[in-house]
């Protein structure tokens, strides 16, 4: 690691001087870390067992991260289990799941199980939402502040707020004037919002939307889709599971074996190309990977899918035949899976479904292109279309995304050692050093964010993965005496060339995509 560095006086872990308390003004800890999703529980208890006093701060009331937060109709995750949960031997050694792709209540009941056994939140502090940090270069330390004027300092700040964490609300004229509900999919209400004989509208085709627009299609009076870009979704062959179903001797290898795929999960690519087997052939292996559902088809299918154009189409065009076979009425079908595609497949992370597509074959279900015809604005009935058409409804759901990778990190006040904040450092875009550190922000380490895996991977995986590099880097750098880290702004552009060369040799810049633009813009 090419790094500037600098050496402080006594060796291993400072002495703790001011108040432990998770809540105290004026906190003095080894570690703090913002946030208490699966990144950000995983380095607290193991930096905890390496012997640091360590401190979440949370801005939410419980653990879970995203599954604190997600509690929309239909929302679970895209990773089966145990694919998708920690590698930890006595956390997973007494859970069971109840499905192959547990919902959000099960997610939140998993956290819970997750605290009863490593007791996470006697070191967490919730509704503590961080507004300010600057690093003490005198000191060694970062002095970080809270909306509610809490004080702490620590010598490692850890920010695992993950690629989620600021939301989306796209700025159209008159949102404050609709009269009737409507909440983005990541504030949903904990007590629900009823559809039930209600006219809905579900803006956005992202995960949430797919998944929103599942649940709501069931019950609702009306749903109408904006649709800007169609998901190109995979089906999720959602199955229960029993507690004789979920055999825990494989476990350790499966979990060995995810570290080592593409992306984060046990299984990876064939060695073979596309064109090597025949039509008759190649028919045959997408159609195995189709029945088993889950990411085989994008992530476990031949190895040139993502690098050839070739390849890709022959993906493509399996993909549209299959889903536009479950699409009855010509319109909808060519909105929803479009013979020519508009973004090579799999550049763009594809949502698992259940029945997404065949909600469209109800009558009281329909979909609105807004690339030809965006929406202009919103009044008290509704919102109204570029072509001057009012759609009425009783609720509106943002189903819009969240400024991604980069967004809750500039959005803390974090600020460098020439004070510059780290708003500013990215604005003409964004720079790291092996995704998780900073030039001019010493001893700060982030995870599940721009220039890493992030959005392209298992999240469990990846948060555990740079998880270890950080808590082995933070034992080297005690270990040889080290005040601070700092890498340089050489190294960073080293590491950026080396991400959009990898980047350019495959199909992923063909899209128009957040996370190519967070990942390789300059």
């Amino acid at each position: 690691m090419r790094e500037t560095i600098s050496r402080q006086d006594t060796n291993g872990i400072n002495g703790i001087n001011g108040s432990t308390d998770s809540y105290a003004d004026n906190l003095e800890v080894d570690c703090l870390i913002i946030g208490a999703g699966f990144g950000g529980v995983y380095l607290l208890h193991h930096l905890r067992k390496m012997g640091y006093d360590c401190k979440i701060y949370e801005a939410g009331k419980d653990l879970g991260g995203i599954w604190h937060w997600n509690c929309y109709p239909g929302a679970r995750v895209d990773s089966q289990v145990p694919i998708y949960e920690y590698s930890m031997p006595e956390v997973w050694k007494d859970w069971t799941w109840s499905e192959a792709y547990p919902g959000s209540d099960e997610l939140r009941a998993y956290f819970k199980h997750v605290d009863k056994v490593l007791d996470i939140k006697k070191d967490v502090a919730f509704d503590s939402c961080v507004v300010g940090a600057n690093f003490d270069q005198s000191a060694g330390k970062w002095i970080v502040r809270t909306e509610d004027g809490r004080t702490a300092r620590s010598r490692f700040l850890i920010i695992a707020t993950g690629y989620a964490a600021k939301r989306h609300f796209p700025g159209w004229k008159g949102m404050d004037t609709f009269k009737g509900v409507m909440h983005h999919s990541s504030f949903w209400p904990s007590e629900g919002v009823d559809v039930n004989g209600k006219r809905v509208a579900v803006v956005g085709t992202g995960s949430s939307g797919v998944q929103l627009t599942q649940a709501t299609a069931k019950e609702a009076a009306s749903v109408i889709v904006f649709q800007r870009t169609p998901n190109l979704a995979l089906p999720m062959a959602q199955r229960s599971l029993t507690k004789e179903q979920q055999e825990k001797k494989g476990y350790p290898e499966l979990f060995s074996e995810r570290m080592k795929g593409f992306a984060g999960f046990p299984f990876d690519f064939v060695k073979r190309n596309t064109l090597d087997d025949t039509p008759e052939q190649r028919e045959a292996f997408y159609e195995k990977l189709w029945q088993a559902g889950g990411f085989g088809f994008w992530l476990g299918t031949y190895q040139d899918m993502l690098f050839s154009h070739a390849a890709n189409r022959e993906a493509y065009n399996f993909w549209a035949k299959k889903t536009r076979a479950r699409i009855q009425d010509p319109r909808k079908r060519d909105l929803l899976a479009p013979l020519e595609p508009i973004h090579p497949f799999g550049t763009k992370r594809p949502s698992l479904e259940q029945d997404y597509y065949e909600q469209f074959n109800k009558p009281n279900v329909d979909i609105v292109d807004v690339r030809p015809n965006p929406i202009k604005e919103f009044v008290p009935e509704g919102l109204v279309t570029e072509d001057g058409k009012l759609h009425e409804f009783d609720v509106i759901v943002l189903a819009t995304g969240f400024d991604a990778l980069t967004g809750g990190m500039k959005n803390m006040g974090l600020r460098s050692t020439s004070g510059e904040t780290l708003s500013d450092t990215w604005k003409s875009g964004t720079w790291s050093y092996l995704g998780m550190t900073c030039h001019n922000y010493p001893n700060m380490f982030f995870l599940y964010g721009p220039q890493g895996p992030s959005a392209f991977a298992n999240g469990p995986t990846c948060v555990e993965a740079q998880g270890d590099w950080i808590r082995s880097a933070i034992a080297k750098i005690d270990k040889e005496g080290i005040k601070s880290i700092d890498p340089t702004r050489e190294a960073e552009e080293e590491w950026k060339r080396k991400v959009k060369e990898l980047g350019d040799k495959s199909l992923f810049p063909k899209a128009k995509s957040w996370y190519v633009l967070r990942l390789t813009s300059f």
